[in-house]
């Protein structure tokens, strides 16, 4: 079944997304994504064929995402803040056929230079698509490619991760599988849609269980209250950050989640000081999971089980997970690297047997290359990331790629980037510089530098200059030294 076809069974009058001041019903949402499958078709657009969405959290995003998904071709979501360069190189990577932009989209396109992606055929808008005569689904099979994520990977520079159509509804069956309210819910959408959290275990979580989605382009803990009290919001999922912001309002109190019946957390180790934080100000309990891009993306869960404070829960039904050390499970209370196996488990990354060789093995397990302990009850700590990525605000930053970029610039002989604690965003960005022998350049001007290449949250928030990086004898750069 193809997934574009979970919004299928709902009532035609069940308000199904609230966007930009206006109320799309799923007869309408329906109505929609068939013309825009139309248009897509008459532009020669079909299976297998990469087409990149450029919107913010609106309507535009998911007619847009609902219309590729259903004509069989490959939905690539990329963040439309940022920077060209940035969005040409992804848009090279997976050979896009076509960009589909919303308001915002449209600025992040304007800078790319069309004649460098070669497979560019063209940009339209959503309101170009929906001029169309309406087409069926394009029946699909489960391992069929539905979207490429990019993601830093469980090892490695950013690259797309497949998912397919199997993938993505195996997990949204998983969670809902869990216990968790079932009626006719609002569930807010302040989670970038480009991000797998917002994009499946968000959106397609909701869309196939015939929820209300409310879209906030852009998240503010002041608008994202009002938002809650406006469209009688019951269903919140966020990032730590999201939660901190809201329980540190002034003034809030339990009247502002009177409503709200559940309350999940993702994508970053949740503080427990955090989530105690939202209980007593906002009269929330919050559920914590883990997942990754490459699990589509929920791996454990707290829902529905009395989870002892620091745990990401228990495995979601239908998957196995295991903790190897050196190629051997672990015992109980003693560290392992994360595997994981089941149905929403990534067929690999696009165009890359290596970097997938690393992660996955012949029997399907992924290495997520995460550190748990588990305890006698079997609900899951994590521990470590055995690799090197940064999590800021729930974002994953690979240093390598900060570090390429900084050492483009031509007073810059070397860099070396790690991860800081940051009371905001979790983590933030440290670069150490070791500038050319006699060259000067500021730290402001090397961050201004590398905004013209990298989104804000991959930026550095300090740069320290220092005279040389730590490095093994074999010339390794050892970064544990620099953390």
């Amino acid at each position: 079944m193809n997934l574009a076809s979970i919004i299928d069974p709902h009532p035609a009058d069940r308000p199904a997304l609230v966007s930009r001041g206006k109320v799309t019903t799923y007869g309408e949402l329906r109505d929609q994504v068939a013309k825009m499958r139309g248009g897509l078709l008459g532009a020669g657009l079909g299976k297998g064929d990469r087409v990149a969405l450029l919107a913010a959290n609106n309507w535009y995003f998911v007619s847009s995402y609902l219309a590729v998904v259903g004509v069989g071709a490959i939905a690539v979501p990329l963040n439309p803040a940022s920077p060209a360069p940035a969005v040409q190189g992804e848009l090279r990577s997976v050979g896009a056929r076509l960009a589909i932009v919303g308001p915002t989209g449209r600025r992040a396109i304007a800078g790319v230079d069309i004649d460098g992606v070669p497979s560019l055929t063209g940009v339209l808008t959503a309101a170009d698509l929906l001029a169309s005569a309406p087409a069926d689904v394009v029946e699909v099979g489960d391992d069929d490619l539905a979207v490429l994520l990019f993601t830093s990977g469980t090892a490695g520079s950013p690259k797309a991760a497949k998912l397919t159509h199997g993938n993505l509804r195996s997990n949204i069956d998983q969670v809902l599988s869990l216990p968790a309210p079932v009626g006719a819910e609002v569930a807010l959408a302040a989670l970038p849609l480009f991000h797998v959290f917002g994009l499946n275990a968000l959106l397609g979580v909701a869309l196939a269980a015939g929820w209300t989605v409310v879209l906030m382009e852009r998240f503010d803990a002041h608008a994202a209250l009002e938002a809650v009290r406006e469209h009688g919001v019951t269903v919140v999922s966020g990032v730590p950050t999201m939660w901190s912001a809201l329980a540190t309002l002034p003034g809030v109190s339990h009247d502002d989640l009177a409503g709200v019946r559940l309350a999940v957390s993702g994508a970053a180790d949740l503080d427990p000081v955090v989530s105690r934080l939202v209980a007593e100000r906002l009269g929330v309990t919050l559920g914590q999971g883990y997942g990754l891009t490459e699990a589509s993306p929920v791996v454990t869960s707290t829902l529905g089980h009395k989870t002892p404070e620091g745990s990401v829960g228990v495995p979601l039904p239908g998957l196995e997970v295991r903790l190897v050390d050196a190629g051997e499970d672990v015992l109980v209370g003693d560290p392992g690297e994360v595997w994981v196996r089941g149905p929403n488990v990534f067929p690999g990354y696009w165009q890359d047997d290596v970097a997938t060789a690393a992660v996955l093995d012949d029997e399907g397990w992924l290495r997520t290359g995460d550190l748990a302990v588990v305890n006698d009850d079997g609900f899951l700590f994590l521990v470590d990331r055995a690799k090197d990525v940064i999590i800021v605000s729930g974002f994953n930053v690979f240093p390598a790629e900060v570090e390429d970029v900084l050492r483009s610039h031509p007073a810059v002989a070397g860099a070396a980037v790690v991860g800081v604690p940051h009371p905001h965003t979790g983590e933030a960005v440290k670069a150490y510089v070791v500038p050319q022998d006699s060259s000067s350049v500021e730290e402001d001007a090397l961050i201004t530098f590398a905004a013209t290449y990298l989104p804000r949250y991959k930026l550095p928030a300090t740069v320290a200059f220092v005279d040389e990086l730590p490095q093994t004898v074999n010339g390794k750069l050892v970064r544990r030294v620099l953390k």
